[in-house]
């Protein structure tokens, strides 16, 4: 039966197929055919034959009966990231803020009420925030959210904190709807965000936006500490200038580079 609110060019299969590349999570990374039935919804014979195409496509293996996703399923993130070139003209000027402040540098966009970490440059620490490409935690709790979610009209923001998060994470800070949006109106309203431990104790960042030719919004640049090491004055003071400048360079380069002619290919003759 197809869902509702499904268009009639809508493929079940296709969606079905990636509610279960979905179901894998941090949390549940090994599951068996009636784990991925549960967390999906879907009926056992469904599971089952999405799970044997996918491992005949090498998405996912099986032993004794468990499944898990292999690193193929990364080429699809990748495709995404790849096709923005966005990696490819911020990673100079990622490393090169790396090196300044000695701190881990990300780049993420919205999901949802969520943020998805799309690139990422970091530093080795005893004491660290757990972050690869594909992570996500909630939007609201971060700054790299708060930039992102500021960016958005009225209606819109609201349309997207309504839905659910997809991280499993419960964020320390659970503003009511007066404060969230005084705290984007601010952040609004200066150019960038910082958070104080409201995601998870200990771990403090700072956020600017990264910018299309046309001046949209299109992803977020944070420089993250640990609290322990690094006050808030410092984050403001010290890292806050150097941020925006990485952020100026990576948004007027990927601006220069969006605005060359696209080849789809070429003939010697």
């Amino acid at each position: 039966m197809a869902r509702e609110g499904a268009g009639p060019e809508f493929i079940e299969a296709l969606a079905r197929g990636l509610e279960v590349i979905a179901a894998f999570e941090p949390a549940r990374p090994e599951m068996s055919l009636t784990d991925v039935a549960s967390a999906t919804g879907l009926s056992r014979p469904t599971v089952r034959r999405i799970l044997l195409t996918l491992q005949e496509l090498d998405y996912v293996r099986s032993t004794d009966g468990r499944f898990v996703l292999t690193p193929r399923v990364l080429e699809l993130g990748m495709a995404y990231v790849s096709s923005m070139g966005l990696w490819e003209v911020a990673r100079p000027h990622m490393q090169d803020l790396v090196a300044k402040v000695d701190e881990s540098v990300s780049i993420a966009q919205l999901d949802g009420p969520d943020i998805v970490y799309v690139a990422r440059v970091a530093v080795p620490k005893i004491v660290a925030l757990r972050v690869e490409l594909g992570t996500r935690f909630p939007a609201l709790a971060t700054s790299l959210g708060k930039v992102l979610l500021a960016a958005l009209p009225s209606d819109e923001l609201d349309r997207t904190l309504a839905e659910s998060t997809r991280s499993g994470l419960v964020p320390r800070w659970q503003p009511d709807v007066e404060e969230r949006d005084a705290v984007l109106r601010e952040v609004r309203a200066r150019g960038w965000a910082v958070t104080d431990q409201d995601l998870a104790l200990g771990i403090r960042s700072i956020a600017v936006p990264l910018r299309d030719g046309a001046g949209r919004v299109i992803a977020a640049l944070n420089v993250n500490s640990h609290a322990a090491e690094t006050s808030m004055e410092t984050i403001t003071e010290k890292y806050l200038p150097l941020l925006l400048q990485a952020a100026g360079a990576i948004s007027a380069d990927f601006a220069r580079v969006s605005a060359l002619p696209r080849v789809e290919g070429s003939e010697v003759g």
